[in-house]
């Protein structure tokens, strides 16, 4: 069989067309597809055919893009460096559908009303496409419709206005590249507008087709990473209901709307807004109707509110206007091609220059781009390009992706994604001279930077940045609560002390064991390490006090050593009166150690030394008070008792028991629990005081013997306070216990209600009283009889008390 060919033959497209806007013959044909009118409300087909575009809507602002377009193939083909002794042509369509255009877009990949079939791909290979390039289309949802018929044969496409973020993809659209910046770009300047003037309560309105739908995906992508919240979305069409629209954006409070919809939309949306009284509003919209002058002229208009709009630079093109004021609507005599009328001789060329700028330099560049390539392609010189070399839309799809060359000072290129390498966007500002102000702008290349003057717009608010929150920010130091869905919309809780609320404003963080802070606070502070440093006043008298103490216990020690065989010392306790003493001396240094930074040793130190001693200490004077008793009053009615005592050693049986018994509970309760240094951090909020801690449960047992014998020892010497007045050793020991018993309930007092560093000092000086209180009351008295009163210190005077008190009991 031979090769299958598709024909695809219009009798149409046989006819011929001569002098027509939409048509202009060169050496090689670039494509054109520009909505010059649009299709609204089309009514269902009953059977197949073709829209005819001047039924519908004119767009003046696309037919002044579609003049853009033959404006730059006149300027390419009158210039003398690019593409010298080359005409370029075009053929251009009106794409006012994108389900009912197909007879242009296959007259642009056909040649000579023939498709070239898949089928088999090496058969008749010289009959190319009959244009090199496209330019267009301008909507992404046109787009979308026509790329994939041109994508097979890689057909370059350069596109002025399709911004969807699906032509980025290279495996769907290989041969795709645009001169506009894509939807990405727009939405990240949008959300660059809110974070700058902290908006975080809007309502996003997009057009209901490709375009605006990828333009809400972005957009609720972008917002991720910031405090925005999109509380209400709404696709827009011809069937939309602004006055519901509306009545929800007002019930959900929103102050701010972000308006990302086509020109049409848009002039929709904004004059139901002036019918509808809606006032007092921030609207920003996109690049593609910022600069509508027919907007901004509106009566009413400057009642919606502020508007602010992201668009495109606008770049003045020499010669244009004069190309507008120079040309005539050129009517063909002959039948055309259908959608190659624009039907609009009743426009004058005022209209046509006045109308927005917007998307002009895009077509302008679009088609000297593909000028350029084609100039590569066929190895331009000074004076002339090969015209040997086969052109084919590939070659020319090559030397595109590689464009690097200078327009209007601008330095036009594309990245490997067909993006472009240059551009930039102005932030506009709808002033009340019915002006759109440029107050910022944003650029991409070579670097990102981003800039609005605040002092430019005038806002509805009397010059204050409108509030658009859903609840009102919190203070420094409160976290936010979600209340509902948004994460806008919350509460506000303060932040305990201890904690603190800095990156996360939903959470208040615990502050490290070293550090503090207040409730609200915004940080932690460091927490003051307090302890009992030995240059501390109170240490220094305390210290001062220790050492007079061991001098006090040296010279009595001194004292009762050469008076040993006097009775006062015998009547002390004789020999035991230097274990006292010594277990005092022992006991004393236990003070020292209350005072610097604790550390493993102080800390057992600190009680270890005085608990064992001072045990012995209280073990004597239960001796010393049980004899005492012993002698005077059981002795005369037990005899028997004091003759037991006095053989088995009764006295000592006691305190070497107490001393061994209280050293085992201490080793075994250090054993189990041994002291160590610990941060306080629960007391003060700010500051950690540094202590000992020991192990309660285990400590508790070595307190037992100590407690058990003062209680003795307090019941055995006031079974003796009448004995004689002039010997008084039984009260003198009562009333050293009574100090003894004061000074600890005073201190345990201290301890309840005041547990800060000087808690140490209370301690140390109870520890140096307890110590003080035998000394300087039972043994100093005696050394005042010794030294000062030595006539009582005589055997004679002894008996004759005892005597005296024998027999009085005896009565």
């Amino acid at each position: 069989l031979a090769a299958v060919h598709v024909v695809f033959l219009l009798s149409l497209s046989l006819s011929l067309v001569t002098a027509s806007e939409f048509q202009l013959d060169g050496d090689y044909l670039i494509g054109g597809l520009f909505d010059i009118h649009h299709v609204s409300g089309m009514a269902l087909s009953r059977r197949p055919e073709a829209i005819d575009c001047t039924t519908q809507i004119f767009s003046l602002s696309n037919y002044r893009r579609f003049q853009m377009m033959r404006f730059s193939v006149e300027q390419i083909n009158n210039s003398t460096n690019l593409l010298p002794n080359v005409s370029l042509g075009y053929e251009i369509f009106d794409q006012c559908s994108n389900t009912k255009n197909l007879p242009g877009i296959f007259k642009l990949i056909s040649n000579n009303g023939v498709v070239q079939p898949w089928g088999e791909p090496l058969k008749n290979f010289s009959n190319n496409p009959k244009v090199i390039a496209v330019v267009g289309p301008y909507t992404s949802t046109n787009t979308l419709a026509v790329a994939p018929l041109f994508m097979p044969d890689l057909i370059p496409m350069v596109s002025y206005g399709a911004a969807s973020s699906a032509f980025s993809q290279k495996s769907r659209f290989p041969s795709f590249l645009r001169t506009v910046h894509s939807n990405k770009e727009v939405i990240d300047v949008m959300v660059n507008i809110l974070v700058h003037f902290r908006w975080r309560w809007v309502a996003f309105l997009y057009s209901d087709n490709d375009f605006g739908i990828d333009g809400m995906e972005l957009f609720l992508e972008a917002i991720k990473a910031t405090d925005t919240c999109v509380a209400y979305t709404k696709g827009l069409d011809d069937k939309s209901d602004y006055a519901q629209i509306f009545k929800q954006i007002e019930q959900q409070r929103l102050n701010t709307i972000i308006v990302f919809s086509t020109n049409m939309d848009g002039e929709a949306l904004i004059e139901s807004a002036i019918q509808l009284n809606i006032t007092d509003k921030v609207w920003i919209t996109g690049d593609t109707w910022s600069l509508n002058k027919r907007l901004l002229t509106l009566e009413g208009v400057k009642n919606i509110g502020t508007v602010l709009g992201v668009s495109q630079s606008v770049l003045p093109i020499p010669g244009f206007d004069d190309f507008i004021y120079s040309s005539k609507c050129q009517l063909p005599k002959e039948k055309k091609f259908c959608n190659q009328d624009c039907n609009c001789t009743s426009l004058t060329r005022e209209e046509i220059v006045s109308v927005d700028p917007s998307f002009s330099f895009p077509v302008h560049s679009a088609v000297f781009a593909i000028a350029y390539a084609l100039h590569n392609v066929l190895r331009c010189g000074p004076i002339n390009c090969s015209r040997d070399i086969k052109v084919q839309p590939h070659t020319v799809l090559e030397e595109l992706r590689k464009s690097n060359f200078t327009l209007l000072n601008v330095s036009i290129g594309f990245n490997d994604y067909g993006n472009p390498r240059f551009g930039s966007y102005t932030i506009v500002f709808w002033n009340r001279s019915s002006f759109a102000e440029e107050i910022g702008f944003h650029v991409f290349y070579p670097s990102v930077n981003f800039f609005i003057n605040n002092t430019k717009i005038e806002w509805f608010t009397n010059q204050e940045v409108p509030i658009s929150q859903c609840s009102p920010e919190c203070a420094s130091g409160y976290a936010k609560t979600q209340i509902g869905i948004h994460k806008c919309c919350f509460r506000c809780d303060i932040c305990p002390k201890g904690t603190y609320i800095n990156i996360d404003p939903y959470s208040c963080i615990p502050c490290k064991e070293s550090e503090w802070s207040e409730p609200g606070s915004t940080s932690c502070s460091l927490k003051l390490v307090e302890y009992v440093p030995f240059t501390d006043s109170g240490a220094i008298l305390i210290i001062i006090g220790s050492c007079i103490f061991v001098g006090l216990t040296s010279t009595v020690t001194f004292l009762f050593t050469v008076n040993y065989a006097t009775p006062v010392v015998r009547s002390a306790g004789g020999s035991m009166c230097f274990l006292i003493l010594g277990c005092l001396f022992l006991s004393c240094p236990s003070v020292f150690f209350y005072f610097g930074e604790p550390t493993t040793a102080s800390c057992i130190l600190r009680y270890f030394p005085f608990l064992l001693f001072y045990t012995v200490c209280l073990a004597c004077f239960v001796v010393r008070s049980f004899q005492i008793v012993c002698i005077f009053k059981i002795a005369a009615k037990i005899p028997k008792l004091q003759s037991w005592w006095m053989k088995y050693h009764g006295q000592w049986v006691v305190i070497t028991g107490a001393f061994v018994t209280q050293a085992i509970f201490l080793i075994s309760s250090y054993s189990f629990g041994t002291p160590h240094p610990h941060r306080n951090t629960f007391i003060y909020q700010d500051r950690i005081i540094l202590g000992c801690e020991i192990n309660t449960a285990a400590t508790i047992v070595s307190v037992i013997i100590p407690l058990s014998l003062c209680s003795l020892c307090f019941i055995f010497s006031y079974m003796g306070k009448d004995l004689p007045k002039n010997y008084n050793e039984a009260k003198t020991i009562t009333f050293c216990l009574l100090l003894l018993i004061l000074t600890w309930v005073i201190f345990a007092t201290a301890y309840i209600l005041y547990q800060g560093k000087h808690i140490h000092t209370f301690n140390a000086l109870a520890v140096l009283s307890s110590l003080y209180s035998f000394l300087l009351w039972y043994f100093l008295p005696k050394c005042y009889i010794i030294v000062l009163q030595p006539h009582k210190n005589t055997q004679q005077y002894f008996q004759g008390l005892i005597q005296n008190y024998t027999k009085t009991i005896s009565h």
